[in-house]
């Protein structure tokens, strides 16, 4: 078993059922997505909204790598930025997470889970005019997307409002000239949306880097797989896939468990 190098006293005993399996959760949302390269060194985060405790919510201590986060090691503040809850560590938490977290949280009670990334793929996709494209059968899953332009680096509570009015009730939001971000009902959905965005930026870059004539699919047929991908036709994407998951990196490094 791998081990992170990175060790605090467990708080299994001193939180709620509810917050452990949260923190359990999250902590593997952040392994997750270091393993499938959507990280940018210390920088980025995902939160999740603290079970029965609605104005309050978990998220990075800034300063651990993402293959370092732990259920134990995350930090719990509250919508105005106060620290409720932290680990024995030198790490406070990136003001642009408190920002951007924070107003969506507030904003969108019903998005438990809010990822934020860096890739590489994202930034591109946030540099085109064009936005996402219905290039492929991954980018219909997504009926909207909202886009938010570029205020800066996210320091400013003045930001929090227009993030909220960009995002209205999509599940997915490019943040222009930045990166991408991604909300959800609990961790699983979030991070397989997250996943699909990832995806279908990557393919959309690599096809529009051949210098080709693109094949966009009609607006009818788009609206069909639009509709096709709906949880009441299908089923709600990321629980089925989430064991399997957890089950992946058990197999690479439990410490996240602790």
């Amino acid at each position: 078993m791998l081990r992170t190098g990175v060790t605090v006293a467990s708080v299994r005993d001193k939180v709620s059922g509810a917050e452990w399996d949260a923190r359990v959760e999250l902590a593997a949302c952040y392994r997750l997505v270091a393993v499938y390269g959507m990280t940018d060194m210390i920088a980025n985060h995902i939160s999740v909204a603290v079970p029965d405790e609605p104005h309050h919510f978990l998220i990075n201590a800034y300063g651990l790598l993402y293959p370092e986060i732990t259920a134990s090691n995350l930090m719990k503040i509250d919508l105005d930025g106060n620290v409720l809850a932290k680990p024995e560590l030198e790490y406070g938490f990136n003001r642009p997470g408190f920002v951007i977290h924070g107003a969506i949280h507030r904003g969108r009670p019903d998005a438990k889970c809010v990822i934020h990334t860096h890739s590489r793929a994202g930034m591109a996709l946030s540099a085109l005019k064009c936005g996402l494209l219905p290039l492929t059968q991954t980018a219909t899953r997504f009926a909207r997307v909202a886009y938010h332009d570029f205020e800066g680096i996210s320091i400013d509570l003045a930001e929090q409002q227009s993030l909220v009015d960009d995002l209205g009730d999509a599940e997915v939001m490019v943040l222009r000239n930045h990166g991408l971000l991604a909300v959800g009902p609990s961790i699983p959905e979030a991070f397989n949306s997250m996943y699909r965005l990832e995806l279908a930026c990557k393919t959309q870059i690599d096809a529009m880097a051949c210098n080709t004539e693109l094949v966009i699919p009609s607006p009818e047929i788009v609206a069909k797989a639009n509709a096709q991908w709906q949880p009441n036709v299908t089923r709600r994407y990321g629980e089925l896939e989430w064991p399997a998951m957890l089950r992946m990196l058990d197999r690479l490094d439990t410490s996240y468990r602790e």
